[in-house]
């Protein structure tokens, strides 16, 4: 099998604008790892990844890691997992809690930001500074993930270049479902190709 059949039933032209593309994912846990996963199946060129945590036992039921990979750095077994799909993906990892002041210096060269917090108060400040200082670059939010079924209410709301998936409302209380979770994190992933393919 060669890398290029991969590939090979991915949508016309698709492969070759995502090829040349990179894309800055801030956390990878539920969201982030998912989105990972199938931007990388796409044909995605590069990733930025960065995450300060450890893989826990807990992640399991909804992130994209395995048993083997209990107390690795997420963005070192996320990288693995990610490699183990298509070798010549480019991945930046950096194993780094993100603040508003690194933001750029992380994500600057990206196409595009998909934010994958779990805190709302950081989902703010990482969307406004995107995009103060890339205004022409859009940011993809994960923004209510909680819960199970009710998949009508999972859509995509857009504000400029701040685009929202999710269904706005639950929260963490509810606890997670990995079915959910990965619903959100594949329309971020889906958004941002439309968004790079229609660009190009």
């Amino acid at each position: 099998m060669t890398e290029n059949s991969i590939f090979s039933r991915n949508v016309d032209g698709m492969t070759e604008i995502l090829t040349r593309s990179c894309i800055g994912i801030a956390g990878c846990g539920g969201l982030g790892s998912n989105a990972a996963v199938a931007l990388v199946r796409a044909g995605i060129g590069k990733l930025i990844l960065v995450d300060f945590d450890n893989v826990e036992m807990s992640n399991l039921n909804r992130q994209y890691f395995f048993v083997n990979q209990v107390g690795t750095k997420k963005v070192e077994a996320l990288a693995a997992n990610l490699k183990s799909i298509n070798p010549r993906v480019e991945l930046e990892i950096f194993n780094v809690k993100i603040d508003p002041e690194s933001i750029q210096e992380l994500f600057g060269s990206a196409d595009l930001l998909i934010e994958a917090f779990d805190k709302a108060e950081s989902k703010k400040w990482l969307i406004e500074n995107w995009s103060i200082n890339n205004p022409n670059k859009p940011v993809i939010s994960g923004n209510g993930v909680s819960g199970i079924g009710n998949n009508e209410s999972l859509t995509t709301t857009k504000m400029g270049n701040i685009y929202f998936c999710g269904d706005g409302v639950s929260d963490l209380t509810m606890g997670l479902c990995g079915a959910r979770v990965a619903i959100v994190a594949n329309m971020q992933a889906n958004l941002a190709i439309e968004l790079l393919v229609s660009e190009n």
